[in-house]
């Protein structure tokens, strides 16, 4: 069975378009499949999930458990405990293992706490 070739037909809402046009429709389109799976991501993690993602990024059991239980006790669960740990080291020029140390020991939280907290991802 051959299927009827329909391209032509059903790419007419997209011939007038520019380059650039064309580039933010896909854009667009892109972060409406995307935007649902971070949703979903945000608000079904657990801290086991979270403990397993710093374990991969190279720090101990006892290293993950600390900072997973510092992003509970401030509510940032949701923002991903590996996501805390890099912005904290992008932000302050550190690598991500210092990052990680320095949440582990109860420091720099306040930053943390204070670049989430209107939502950021």
């Amino acid at each position: 069975m051959k299927r009827a070739d329909d391209f032509q037909e059903r790419r007419k809402h997209l011939a007038d378009l520019t380059e650039e046009e064309l580039e933010q429709r896909f854009w667009e389109l892109a972060e409406k499949i995307v935007d649902p799976l971070v949703e979903l991501a945000c608000k079904h993690t657990s801290p086991s999930i979270e403990r397993s993602v710093l374990l991969r990024m190279g720090f101990s059991s006892i290293e993950a458990k600390a900072i997973v239980d510092g992003a509970v006790e401030r509510g940032l669960l949701g923002k991903g405990a590996g996501h805390l740990v890099y912005r904290l080291a992008r932000d302050k020029n550190l690598s991500v293992r210092e990052a990680g140390l320095k949440l582990a020991n109860g420091e720099m939280w306040d930053y943390v706490v204070e670049v989430f907290k209107g939502g950021e991802r």
